[in-house]
């Protein structure tokens, strides 16, 4: 399904009950569409679909992503001044920036009945999962020291386990685990032990799952309870920044190492790891605003001798010119938690035009709240024009590493089919960058699913929830 390009939509000021219900009918069209393709809509339901107004979707996505962003770093007591259709698109800002259990408890103004039924229930299910993932880290815990397998649990855990965070207020995808490479094996056998199998590997990471995991076609919004727990192992710590890897993993491990699970090495190299993933994540314009908060909650936790150890590390022998891009944006919607001196040293080793970008930045420009695909994200990020040069020709030309993950997205991702762009070749993708505003699937398909939900249905899933909490204590 292609949508419209937003130039050629216009404003609907003032109409937004209306824009509502096209986009619900776009919906429910595309559900029934079968591939969802629009070739296959009958004329009436191409005719609904011509007005869709995706500028006030792009528009809508960056009010709401900017407001709630302020209020998780300074909360005050003004409520938004949102339609219905805005309230709607701010569900999904708030999944997609993985907030909603903060805003459940940090908001100083209650917003639409609906808005805080919705808050509430994400953080029961945040924490409810938060739970069953203790209890599987618990096992792998055990399992490893029974093994003499050092492991390290990684950013979500590391946090929770330095109490920054409580059960329920940071919600955790996956759980990340890094080991030494003499050790992978032995830590495949102990997840395998665990009822969890390889699905995938990347040069990231290898994808562990369970067993008994079905892949379902019916997309979840927002956190679930019931969502299945991933494991991601890894054996070293790096991002392509945009082609050539940075690897922090000497920074990581502690010294001693015991059997079992393992703290960071010291609170500066958690955040030399915070600061890498969303510098990789600003890069790709996929951040998340739990990422920044991530940062600041730990930055309050440091001391002058903190920051030192941190600026000291040298990753590839280079200063840390990357965590520019990640300290100047905590530190605008954080003002007081990153020491000017700070982004000062770290701006040293840093180009002239990414030292620009980054005080250009908006968390709307570098998160899935920006719905457009560029042809090349984060070129700014290349410090050679050879290095430039390679990005591009991996973007037109992508590699079959990468092509299979595209596959693997677009047969996993619940409802990534609905919409026409890991499904058509590489050079109609380049066209439509060149020529078009392709939207991102994965900022698309929450605003499908927070458009399409019924008030009524808000606050609905508590049986699951139920089901689930309960099945803990089975």
């Amino acid at each position: 399904m292609a949508f419209p390009d937003a130039a050629a939509v216009g404003p609907t000021e003032g109409k937004s009950s209306n824009a509502l219900k096209r986009l619900i009918f776009y919906i429910e069209a595309t559900r029934t569409a079968g591939t969802g393709t629009y070739s296959n809509m009958d004329a009436n339901a191409q005719e609904q679909l011509r007005p869709l107004p995706m500028a006030k979707v792009a528009a809508a996505l960056v009010d709401t992503t900017e407001v709630l962003a302020r209020e998780i770093a300074l909360p005050s007591a003004e409520l938004p001044e949102w339609d219905d259709f805005e309230w709607r698109i701010a569900r999904a800002v708030a999944t997609m920036q993985g907030i909603s259990s903060l805003l459940s408890v940090g908001l100083r103004w209650q917003g639409p009945q609906s808005w805080r039924r919705f808050l509430d229930e994400q953080r029961n299910h945040v924490a409810a999962r938060h739970r069953c993932i203790e209890r599987l880290l618990q096992r792998i815990d055990e399992g490893a020291r029974h093994r003499e397998i050092p492991i390290v649990a990684l950013k979500g855990t590391a946090l929770h386990r330095l109490g920054v965070y409580q059960a329920g207020e940071r919600p955790m995808a996956d759980i990340d685990l890094l080991v030494h490479s003499s050790d992978a094996n032995a830590t495949t056998r102990l997840l395998e032990e665990c009822d969890y199998k390889v699905t995938f590997r990347t040069w990231r990471h290898d994808l562990f799952e369970s067993r008994f995991t079905k892949i379902s076609n019916v997309a979840t919004f927002g956190e679930s309870a019931d969502n299945p727990i991933k494991i991601e192992l890894h054996t070293s710590i790096q991002e392509r920044l945009p082609v050539s890897v940075t690897e922090i993993t000497q920074f990581i491990f502690p010294s001693p190492e015991v059997a079992g699970l393992n703290a960071y090495a010291s609170m500066a190299s958690l955040m030399l790891h915070l600061l890498l993933h969303a510098a990789g994540n600003i890069r790709a314009h996929a951040l998340r605003c739990i990422q920044l908060h991530d940062i600041a909650q730990l930055a309050r936790r440091f001391g002058t001798s903190d920051w030192n150890e941190l600026l000291t590390a040298r990753p590839n022998d280079q200063g840390l010119w990357w965590a520019v891009a990640p300290l100047v944006l905590t530190a605008r919607y954080y003002p007081t938690v990153v020491p000017g001196f700070v982004i000062e040293y770290a701006s040293a080793e840093c180009s002239w035009l990414l030292r620009k970008r980054s005080r250009q930045y908006s968390l709307a420009d570098v998160s899935w709240s920006n719905v457009r695909i560029y042809a090349f994200p984060g070129i700014e990020w290349a410090r050679t024009p050879r290095e430039a040069l390679s990005f591009m020709i991996g973007r037109v030309w992508p590699s079959r590493e990468t092509r299979n993950e595209l596959e693997r997205f677009d047969a996993n991702y619940p409802g990534a089919t609905g919409v026409a762009w890991y499904g058509i070749s590489q050079t109609a993708r380049a066209l439509r960058w060149a020529v078009g505003r392709a939207p991102r699937v994965q900022t698309i398909l929450p605003v499908r699913a927070a458009l399409a939900q019924r008030e009524d249905d808000v606050g609905c899933s508590g049986e699951s929830l139920a089901r689930s909490t309960a099945a803990l204590h089975s």
